[in-house]
C-alpha cells in the first residue's frame, strides 16, 4: 500500500462567500504543497482580499473548506493560523514603535519570547537588509523598508506558510524585485509554501503556478506553460487576457 501524499500547506474546496446580494467569491478550490510559489492573479476587485480575510479568519466562512498542513481553519484555528505568516495589502505596523518592537510584539504573541525571540528577530531582520535599522521607529523608514519589516515580522514565527496580499503596490522597482527574489529564494531554501496575490502579471514567470481569479471564480490554475497550453498562447499575459476576455465577453458574473 503506497503512502499517502504529505497534506497540503494550504487547501480551498467549494468556498463561496457574499456580502449581501452581491456574492464576492464563488465555489473557489485550489491546493498549494510546500515549497510552491502560487501567484494568485486577478483585477482589482476579482475577490482576491476576501480570499485572504476567510483563509486567516478576518471573515467566517460559511461555505466551503479551508485547511492549512491539514488544520481545519474552523475547527483547528490555533493550529492553522500558528502554521502561517500574512503580509497584508494594508500595513498593520505600529508607526510609533521600533522595527524590534514591531517584531517583538508579533513574536510575543506566537509564544515567542526572551532569548528565542531576540535571535529569530535578528535572524530575519539580517535576511531582509533591515539589521541595522532595528532601532528606528517604523515611521522613519521608506515605504520599501516598511515591506521588508512586514515581511520579516510575518516569518519571526518561522511558519511554513506565507500569504501576501498585492504586497508590492506602491514600491518602487528596486524594493518590488527584492521582495519578490527573496520570497522566491525561500520557497527553494526553505520550501516555504507560497500564496502570492497580484494584479501583476510580470510577477508570476514561468516557473510559478498560478490561479486565475476574475470575478470571485477560478478560470485556471496550475503551472504558468500549462496554463498558457490551454489557452493557445504563449505568455501569461496572453492567457490572462483570453480568459478573463471570455468571461466578459459570455456575461459571466
Amino acid at each position: 500500500m503506497s503512502p499517502a501524499p504529505p497534506a497540503a500547506a494550504l487547501e480551498v474546496s467549494g468556498l463561496s462567500h457574499s456580502f449581501g446580494a452581491r456574492q464576492a467569491l464563488r465555489d473557489v478550490g485550489f491546493r498549494i504543497a510546500p515549497g510552491d510559489f502560487t501567484a494568485l492573479l486577478g483585477l482589482n476587485g476579482a475577490g482576491k482580499t476576501t480570499l485572504f480575510a476567510l483563509v486567516t479568519r478576518l471573515y467566517h466562512s460559511r461555505q466551503g473548506r479551508v485547511t492549512v498542513f491539514g488544520h481545519d481553519i474552523r475547527r483547528q484555528p490555533s493550529a492553522a493560523l500558528a502554521a502561517m505568516g500574512v503580509v497584508f495589502q494594508q500595513s498593520t505596523l505600529d508607526l510609533d514603535l521600533t522595527v524590534r518592537q514591531n517584531l517583538a510584539y508579533h513574536a510575543s504573541l506566537h509564544g515567542i519570547a526572551g532569548s528565542r525571540a531576540r535571535t529569530r528577530i535578528e535572524e530575519e531582520l539580517e535576511r531582509v537588509g533591515l539589521a541595522d535599522r532595528r532601532d528606528a521607529r517604523v515611521r522613519q523608514l521608506s515605504g520599501g523598508q516598511r515591506r521588508r519589516v512586514e515581511l520579516a515580522r510575518a516569518l519571526v514565527h518561522d511558519p511554513a506558510l506565507l500569504l501576501l496580499d498585492e504586497p508590492t503596490v506602491g514600491l518602487d522597482i528596486e524594493s518590488r524585485r527584492f521582495l519578490i527574489e527573496h520570497v522566491r529564494h525561500l520557497c527553494r531554501q526553505r520550501g516555504l509554501a507560497v500564496l502570492w496575490a497580484t494584479h501583476l502579471i510580470d510577477e508570476a514567470d514561468d516557473t510559478a503556478k498560478v490561479i486565475v481569479l476574475h470575478q470571485g471564480q477560478v478560470l485556471d490554475q496550475g503551472p504558468v506553460p500549462e496554463v498558457n497550453v490551454r489557452a493557445g498562447v504563449t505568455t501569461l499575459r496572453a492567457t490572462f487576457d483570453t480568459l478573463t476576455g471570455q468571461r466578459q465577453e459570455g456575461g459571466g458574473r
